[in-house]
């Protein structure tokens, strides 16, 4: 018999109890957006506190520039040789619940349904990320009362900020650097494959940002007095805006791929046999054909390629009706999901002087001040850290784990290589179908308890070394 056998056979026994643990913090209505909830947040983080010390952790509540975090220390000293050092990161804040007239039950009420993968809590935070930071606590919980002490080092940090812009982590960072380095990160806030089927997200795409100003006349024009002699803004920036891709969907700024990879042979064969549906994924949206390069797939071009997207365009006259007007000035927003190894400020020059080559000279271009963005993260496939998550996984759930990419961006996994020098290993439990920042909002309880089984068995698998 292996030491976790007893530690997960104490998480069977005590899953009631550890539920209702999740209901006293999820009736904690910690909305970080809000300053009304400010005292209901700094109670939340005080709760967790209590807990965490509860079991044997040193924790405490720290002063932030913002809302609080939470730090909590465990296990063996790090650098005595009991295995790699592990920082957890979770957040304890949630998004407000409005509409309120939307709910099937109370927001802050927590209760346990029937759904369609068995039974589900209902409650906001549940899923995003209440439900998901407590599998972990809970799990080092069973740990320590069978064996009354982790098989390594682990410090706790839970963010009150996540929702609202997370405006505190890169003070925190910086005046706690040497205390919160660890060997690797685990970030328990995102899903699962399907509802039988566990994942690694081993790639997220980084962000860059920018706006595009373009004048022309030095006032807006009556368009019969001016129309066909005078330049107007809105066509250049037509212009710009279809010279961005070609007729394959390919992006057309000179150097932009500079850094993509192809992907690794074992991750384009495993998402190859997921038996995605694109059509069912975009008919859910109303569309039917991918729009990114031709000859790749859906999965491809969410989580392996760049994109250059459009996110919203002004100039002259929208209210209602006509008005026969050549403007001034016309503009546009623009973000790019960045892959590999892209660098976010040459991306971003490259795209500037792309722009600025098709500036006619009667007209002139600005960008926005404030341009620049993050660039994309992947844990290697080699990283000991990734096979001991596997393994444990496969363990669990009887599958092996989905690698899987994520289009959007997590800022915090981010901070942590940038400011600690730290890859991060991002293993959640949730669905699609969870609801997150939505009324309803829910977690199935397969989902807690195996996640709480899921983390005991990483433990033990990252303690081997």
């Amino acid at each position: 018999m292996s030491d976790t056998k007893p530690v997960l056979d104490q998480v069977d026994a005590d899953i009631d109890n550890a539920l209702e643990r999740l209901f006293s913090l999820l009736r904690i209505p910690s909305i970080s957006t809000d300053p009304a909830y400010a005292d209901d947040c700094i109670a939340c983080a005080d709760h967790l506190v209590a807990d965490l010390n509860s079991i044997g952790f040193d924790a405490s509540r720290r002063k932030t520039i913002g809302l609080p975090m939470v730090v909590a220390h465990g296990g063996p000293k790090p650098g005595t040789g009991a295995g790699p050092h592990i920082l957890f990161y979770g957040h304890y804040d949630v998004q407000p619940p409005d509409p309120l007239e939307k709910w099937t039950s109370g927001p802050f009420e927590p209760v346990v349904k029937e759904g369609a993968n068995g039974k589900q809590i209902v409650a906001r935070g549940s899923s995003d990320d209440k439900g998901q930071l407590m599998t972990f606590i809970e799990a080092a919980r069973a740990y320590m009362a069978v064996h009354g002490e982790l098989p390594i080092p682990v410090t706790i940090l839970l963010e009150g900020e996540e929702e609202s812009g997370s405006k505190s982590v890169g003070p925190f960072f910086a005046e706690n650097k040497d205390e919160l380095n660890a060997d690797v990160a685990l970030v328990c806030d995102t899903g699962m494959w399907d509802a039988d089927t566990p994942a690694i997200s081993t790639r997220l795409r980084g962000l860059v940002h920018d706006e595009v100003f373009i004048t022309g006349p030095s006032r807006d024009l009556h368009s019969g007095h001016y129309g066909g002699a005078a330049m107007n803004p809105i066509r250049v920036l037509a212009k710009v805006i279809a010279s961005l891709h070609d007729e394959n969907g390919r992006i057309t700024v000179p150097g932009f791929y500079e850094g993509v990879k192809d992907l690794e042979p074992e991750i384009r064969a495993q998402w190859d046999g997921l038996g995605f549906d694109e059509k069912a994924f975009l008919g859910d949206v109303g569309l039917s054909i991918p729009s990114g390069e031709k000859g790749r797939s859906a999965l491809e071009l969410l989580w392996a390629q760049p994109t250059i997207e459009v996110n919203g365009i002004n100039g002259g006259y929208t209210g209602v009706g006509s008005k026969t007007v050549i403007p001034s000035l016309a503009s546009a927003k623009f973000t790019f999901r960045l892959v590999g190894e892209q660098d976010p400020a040459k991306l971003l020059e490259a795209f500037r002087a792309h722009v600025r080559a098709l500036i006619p000279a009667d007209c002139k271009v600005e960008f926005s001040a404030d341009g620049g963005g993050s660039p994309a993260l992947e844990l290697p496939l080699d990283s000991p850290h990734l096979s001991a998550a596997r393994e444990a996984l496969k363990a669990e759930w009887d599958k092996d784990a989905v690698l899987i990419g994520m289009g959007g961006s997590i800022p915090i996994v981010g901070d942590f290589k940038r400011a600690l020098g730290m890859d991060t290993l991002l293993v959640g439990f949730a669905l699609e179908d969870d609801a997150i920042h939505s009324p309803n909002e829910k977690y199935n309880l397969k989902s807690f308890h195996k996640g709480i089984r899921s983390w005991v068995r990483i433990i033990d698998e990252l303690a081997k070394g």
